[in-house]
C-alpha cells in the first residue's frame, strides 16, 4: 500500500512538471495554489463554449458571484458541521496605529502569532458555487421554477501535489430549483448530457455514484446515506492513475435541503428541491492535456472539431 502511494505521489509530481515547464500551469509555492496560462485558459473558454451551447435551448437565467459570500449565508449552508476541514474565512486588521506596529514587527521577524491580530469579516470564501445563489432565490418559484448559470472561483482546503486537487478552482453550474419531479430529471439529464460531451472530446469518462467528504463520525453516516440514496454521481476520468480515477463533473440532487434553510417554496407553496450538475473547469482541462498531449494542435481531429481549435 505504501509503494502505491509512493508511486501515485510521484505521478502527480511528474505531471505537475511538466505542466509547469509548459507554462500552462504557474507555481506560486502553495501546493494547489497555481496560476494558469494563456494556452490552459483558451482550453477552458473553448469548453465552456460548449457547456453553453448544451444549455442555450433551456433558456437559464445567468448569474456571476464573487468568490466570496456572506458569513451569514455560509452558515446556512451547514457546511461547518459537514465539511468544517475544508473553509476558508476570511480575516482582516481593524485594530489601531499601535497594534499594527506591533503585527508588522512580528511579521517582519518571522514570528506566525502575527495573524492572532486579525479579525473575522463579514465573509467566507465561497466552497460550492451555487452556495450564493439560495438567498438570491428566497420566495415563492413559479410553476416553472428556475433555471441557474453559474460560474465562480471555489476554495477547498486541501493541499495536494496532484495537480487536479487545487484549493481555488472554477465551478461552471446549472442548477435546477422546483420541484422533486423538476429537480431530479435536471440532475438525471445533464448526467447524461454531461457524459456526452465529455466522450465528444475523446475522455474515457465513467459515471459513478459518490459521496461528498463529510467530516469526522456522523459523516461516515452521511456518507452512506448520501450513496444509498443515489443523491450524488460523479463523472470520472483518468488523469495520473487508473486505478483512483479524477472527478471532473458532478451532478448532486439536494431534496430540499436549501429550500428549507433560505425559505424557497414551490408554486405550491412547499419546500423547494434544488439540483446542479457541476463542470470542474481546471480538472477538465488537465484531463484534456493528459489524454491528448500538452500540445492542442496535435490532439485528434475530431476533438480539435469540437472546441474548434
Amino acid at each position: 500500500m505504501c509503494e502505491n502511494h509512493d508511486a501515485l505521489s510521484q505521478a502527480y509530481l511528474n505531471y505537475r512538471a511538466e505542466l509547469i515547464e509548459a507554462g500552462l500551469l504557474i507555481p506560486s509555492g502553495v501546493d494547489g495554489v497555481y496560476g494558469r496560462g494563456g494556452l490552459f485558459e483558451d482550453i477552458i473558454q473553448r469548453f465552456e463554449a460548449l457547456v453553453t451551447q448544451a444549455g442555450a435551448p433551456f433558456k437559464p437565467e445567468v448569474m456571476r458571484f464573487p468568490p466570496i459570500v456572506s458569513r451569514q449565508t455560509y452558515l446556512k449552508t451547514d457546511h461547518i458541521e459537514n465539511m468544517p476541514d475544508l473553509m476558508g474565512s476570511v480575516h482582516s486588521f481593524c485594530g489601531n496605529e499601535r497594534e499594527q506596529r506591533k503585527m508588522v514587527e512580528k511579521a517582519h521577524a518571522g514570528e506566525g502569532e502575527w495573524v492572532e491580530a486579525l479579525s473575522a469579516t463579514d465573509v467566507m470564501l465561497v466552497p460550492a458555487a451555487c452556495y450564493p445563489l439560495y438567498p438570491a432565490a428566497t420566495g415563492r418559484l413559479s410553476k416553472e421554477g428556475r433555471l441557474v448559470d453559474l460560474k465562480t472561483f471555489v476554495f477547498r482546503h486541501e493541499p495536494s501535489v496532484d495537480p487536479a486537487r487545487m484549493q481555488s478552482f472554477r465551478q461552471r453550474e446549472y442548477v435546477r430549483l422546483g420541484n422533486p419531479q423538476q429537480a431530479l430529471s435536471h440532475r438525471n439529464e445533464w448526467l447524461e448530457r454531461a457524459e456526452k460531451i465529455h466522450r465528444s472530446l475523446g475522455l474515457d469518462v465513467q459515471v459513478v455514484a459518490a459521496n461528498d467528504p463529510f467530516f469526522g463520525r456522523a459523516g461516515k453516516m452521511m456518507k452512506a446515506s448520501q450513496l444509498e440514496q443515489e443523491l450524488k454521481f460523479e463523472i470520472v476520468v483518468p488523469i495520473c492513475s487508473e486505478e483512483k480515477p479524477t472527478a471532473i463533473t458532478s451532478c448532486n440532487y439536494h431534496l430540499d435541503h436549501f429550500g428549507l434553510a433560505f425559505d424557497i417554496t414551490t408554486a405550491e407553496g412547499e419546500p423547494a428541491h434544488t439540483a446542479c450538475i457541476g463542470f470542474g473547469l481546471e480538472r477538465i482541462a488537465l484531463a484534456l492535456f493528459k489524454t491528448h498531449g500538452l500540445n492542442p494542435q496535435a490532439w485528434p481531429a475530431s476533438v480539435k472539431k469540437e472546441l474548434e481549435l
